[in-house]
C-alpha cells in the first residue's frame, strides 16, 4: 500500500514480470559482452540480479557495464514507478546523490590545471567570507585539497536536522550560518567525510570561473561529454526520474519518498543521471587523449585524482581527490555512492583493467555495493580473458647468451639470465628475487630498459648497457649511476 501523488492509497502487490523490450534492448550493445567468458558471465549476473531484485521486493534497479570506451551491457530490472508499472531501464535518472562530488573534483581540477587555483591554496582566500570557530589551537589553514579529500576536519553537515526534517539550507544561509559552527577535527588529522566540505568546494568553483557551480559543470564537464540527460537542478517531475521509495518493512507496503532540494548541499549531492551518461563519465577515467571522447581532463591529471591522498590504518581503502579508493584482493578500485531519500547509487572502476560497474536503485535498502561487487567477481576473470592478446611464446635473441653470467661490485652481485624468453637481471640479495627482477628490453646493440614486472626500488625505465672487449666479451655492465664487473675476469670481489 503506498500514497500517490494525489495522497491516495494505492494497493500495490509485486510480482515477477518477464523483462520488457526497453529494458532488455540494450543487455547485447558490445561485440566484447558476445563474446563466450563474457556472455557466460554477464547471463549468471543477469540471472542473479533478477533473483535478488525479486527476493529482496526491490522497486527497481538499472546497471551498466564499462569496459574501455565502451558500455558493453546494460539491463534495468523491476520498476522505475511502481504504481503505474512504468519498468526500470539503462535511460531511467536517479538522483545520483554523492556520486555528484566526483564532478565537483573534476571542476576543481579542471581550474586547477587551467591555472586559476592550486590545491593547497587555503579556502579563506577563495572565499574573503569563509570562517568557522577553531577546536585546535595554531595549525595551517583549511586548504581546497582537504576539501576533496574530506580531510579538513570540517562537520558533515551545516548545524540543524536537515536529514530528519529533509530542509537545506541556501547559499546566503550557509554564509551565514557558518562563523557560528565548529571544526571538528585540525586538518590532516583525520578523515571525515564532510558535505559542507564539498559545498564549499562548490562555491570555489563559482568563484573562480565566475560561473554558477551548475553552470560550470553542464557546459564544461556534462556537454563536452555528450551527457545530455544528466541534470545539476533535477526537477521533481521531470520526464524519466524514477520514484525514490523507502525501506522494506515486514508486513507493510514501501513508503514513495518525498523529493527533496539540498539548497547550498548541491555540489555535494544534487546531481541526477542514467546509466547510458554516466558511462561516458566511466569511459574518461581509461582515458589519455581524445580518441576515445572528450578530454574533459587530461591523461595525467586522471590519475592523480585516482592515486591515494589518505590512506586509512589497514592499507585496503583511502581517498583521493574525489574517490574513494579501495583494494579488493588484487585489484584497485576507484569510485563513488550515493544516498538521497528512495535512491541508492553507487560506481566503481578498476583503472588498470579498465572495467566499470553502475548500479543505481530507487530504494532506501537498495544496497547497490552489493550487486557493483558481484558483477566484478563475475566479471573481472571473464572480461580479462576475453581481451588478452593470444599468448605467443617469447623467444630469446641467441646474441644474448653473450651478456649471461654474474658481475659485481665491491660486495654487491647480479645476475643477468635469459627467463622465460627474456634477457633479466636479478640480484640474489633479495628478499623475493622474482618481484625483484628487472626485465631488459632491447633498445638497440648492447642497449636495453630496465622494466621492473614486480615492486623494485631499482633504476626502472633508464638504460642499461654492456660494454664489450676487444675479444667481443662483456666488460662492463653500464647503467647510468653505476657499473659491474664480470666476476670471472676478477673486476668483482665476489669469489
Amino acid at each position: 500500500m503506498t500514497l500517490n501523488r494525489l495522497g491516495i492509497v494505492v494497493v500495490t502487490i509485486l510480482t515477477w514480470t518477464a523483462p520488457s523490450a526497453a529494458q532488455t534492448a540494450a543487455a547485447d550493445r558490445s561485440p566484447l559482452a558476445r563474446k563466450p567468458d563474457v556472455a557466460a558471465a554477464l547471463t549468471v549476473l543477469d540471472s542473479w540480479i533478477a533473483a535478488t531484485v525479486t527476493q529482496r521486493e526491490q522497486p527497481g534497479l538499472s546497471i551498466g557495464v564499462v569496459y574501455d570506451q565502451d558500455l558493453i551491457w546494460a539491463k534495468g530490472y523491476g520498476y522505475a514507478d511502481v504504481e503505474r508499472r512504468v519498468p526500470a531501464t539503462p535511460s531511467t535518472i536517479y538522483r545520483i546523490a554523492s556520486i555528484s562530488k566526483l564532478f565537483t573534483a573534476t571542476a576543481i581540477m579542471q581550474l586547477r590545471d587551467a591555472g586559476k587555483l592550486r590545491l593547497d591554496d587555503a579556502v579563506s582566500d577563495r572565499l574573503p567570507w569563509f570562517s568557522i570557530k577553531k577546536t585546535y589551537d595554531g595549525g595551517p589553514p583549511i586548504t581546497i585539497r582537504q576539501l576533496i579529500t574530506h580531510t579538513s576536519g570540517l562537520p558533515r553537515e551545516l548545524s540543524g536536522v536537515n536529514w530528519s526534517d529533509l530542509t537545506f539550507p541556501g547559499r546566503e544561509e550557509l554564509r551565514r550560518v557558518l562563523p557560528g559552527q565548529e571544526t571538528v577535527f585540525a586538518p590532516e588529522t583525520e578523515w571525515k567525510y564532510s558535505n559542507l566540505a564539498v559545498s564549499l568546494a562548490g562555491e570555489i568553483v563559482a568563484q573562480v570561473s565566475g560561473e554558477s557551480w551548475p553552470q560550470y559543470v553542464e557546459r564544461h564537464i556534462l556537454q563536452p561529454l555528450g551527457m545530455a540527460a544528466t541534470r545539476t537542478a533535477p526537477a521533481r517531475a521531470m520526464p524519466a526520474l524514477a520514484i525514490g521509495y523507502g525501506r522494506r518493512v515486514p508486513g507493510r507496503a514501501r513508503d514513495v519518498e518525498p523529493y527533496v532540494d539540498i539548497g547550498a548541499e548541491a555540489p555535494a549531492g544534487n546531481l541526477a543521471s542514467n546509466v547510458e551518461d554516466l558511462a561516458k563519465f566511466v569511459s574518461l577515467q581509461f582515458r589519455d587523449g581524445p580518441s576515445g571522447g572528450a578530454q574533459v581532463l587530461q591523461g595525467s591529471t586522471l590519475r592523480e585524482m585516482q592515486r591515494v591522498q589518505w590512506l586509512r590504518s589497514n592499507w585496503r581503502s583511502g581517498w583521493g581527490l574525489g574517490f574513494m579508493i579501495r583494494r579488493v584482493d588484487d585489484q584497485v578500485r576507484i569510485g563513488h555512492g550515493g544516498a538521497l531519500p528512495g535512491h541508492r547509487t553507487w560506481i566503481e572502476v578498476a583503472p588498470a583493467q579498465k572495467l566499470g560497474v553502475i548500479l543505481l536503485t530507487n530504494a532506501n535498502d537498495g544496497d547497490p555495493e552489493r550487486y557493483v561487487d558481484q558483477a566484478f567477481v563475475l566479471l573481472n576473470p571473464a572480461v580479462a580473458k576475453a581481451v588478452a592478446p593470444p599468448d605467443a611464446p617469447k623467444v630469446a635473441d641467441p646474441a644474448w647468451q653473450q651478456y649471461v653470467g654474474r658481475y659485481a661490485w665491491k660486495f654487491s652481485e647480479m645476475q643477468i639470465q635469459i627467463l622465460n624468453g627474456e634477457l633479466t637481471m636479478i640480484v640474489p640479495e633479495a628478499d623475493n628475487l622474482w618481484d625483484a627482477r628487472m626485465i631488459l628490453q632491447p633498445l638497440g646493440p648492447r642497449t636495453f630498459r630496465m622494466v621492473a614486472p614486480g615492486f623494485s626500488v631499482g633504476p626502472i625505465g633508464e638504460l642499461l648497457t654492456f660494454e664489450m672487449d676487444g675479444k667481443g666479451k662483456v666488460a662492463r655492465v653500464r647503467t647510468p649511476n653505476s657499473y659491474w664487473l664480470p666476476i670471472e675476469t676478477g673486476g668483482g670481489e665476489r669469489p
